[in-house]
């Protein structure tokens, strides 16, 4: 498995967030993380990514484990993040905010280039002087997953990946990753738009309080109504 978590465990302060969180994604496969607010996807993604220190348990990356690094380090290993909000350096110009965290750490044969980005979201490119704080939300959405992927990541972490935008640009996000899954590249997806993510997605996992109470392919959870109901309320 390209990235393996088991038995996670998460605090803020004497609270604890995540109770034994196990999930795992195979290199090239697209997986999301389900469930209702406040349940956990956020603090998950964050203590993948180091953001949040993990409390207890183990998160490995192709053998390497990543729970003790520092965020940049875990990063550098291959893994790159949209997050919730998106963060665009507002004072920044949009092709600033595209180069600014770009790497290729891992020596990628071909990597990502602006041109490329724009490539895959030409919107960007009709706004490449514009400042951050100026672009509408699905332009900083797009401008978020380009910054992503000029790190040149293995892994591909979307908190919230099409959240509050209109339905051509949500369209547009699912086509971006559609193209980014046929690269080779891994994603992991939260997101609330439950009928866009099960068609693209391998392997579904649905967090309660915490705590991954389902898993399994799109075609069982598209039939399993009391699931469907029970935990993601549709």
């Amino acid at each position: 498995m390209m990235l393996k978590i088991s038995g996670l465990t998460t605090h803020y302060g004497n609270s604890q967030a995540l109770f034994g969180v196990d999930l795992e994604i195979g290199a090239g496969e697209v997986a999301t993380l389900l469930g209702r607010n406040g349940m956990g996807k956020t603090t998950t993604i964050n203590s993948i990514m180091g953001i949040i220190p993990a409390s207890g348990g183990s998160i490995t990356f192709e053998g390497a484990e990543l729970v003790g690094n520092p965020s940049f380090k875990t990063a550098n290993l291959g893994l790159g993040l949209v997050p919730e909000g998106r963060q665009i350096f507002p004072n920044l110009s949009m092709v600033e905010n595209l180069v600014a965290t770009a790497s290729n750490h891992l020596g990628v044969a071909d990597p990502w280039t602006v041109e490329k980005v724009y490539d895959m979201f030409p919107e960007l490119a009709e706004r490449k002087g514009s400042m951050g704080n100026l672009l509408s939300g699905g332009e900083q959405q797009m401008l978020a997953i380009g910054r992503a992927l000029m790190t040149n990541p293995k892994l591909l972490i979307l908190d919230e990946a099409t959240e509050g935008l209109a339905p051509l640009v949500r369209q547009k996000i699912w086509a971006a990753l559609t193209l980014i899954r046929a690269q080779n590249v891994s994603i992991l997806v939260v997101d609330k738009n439950l009928k866009d993510l099960l068609r693209i997605a391998d392997r579904n996992y649905i967090i309660e309080r915490g705590k991954i109470v389902w898993q399994g392919t799109s075609d069982v959870l598209r039939k399993d109504r009391d699931v469907l109901q029970r935990y993601l309320g549709v």
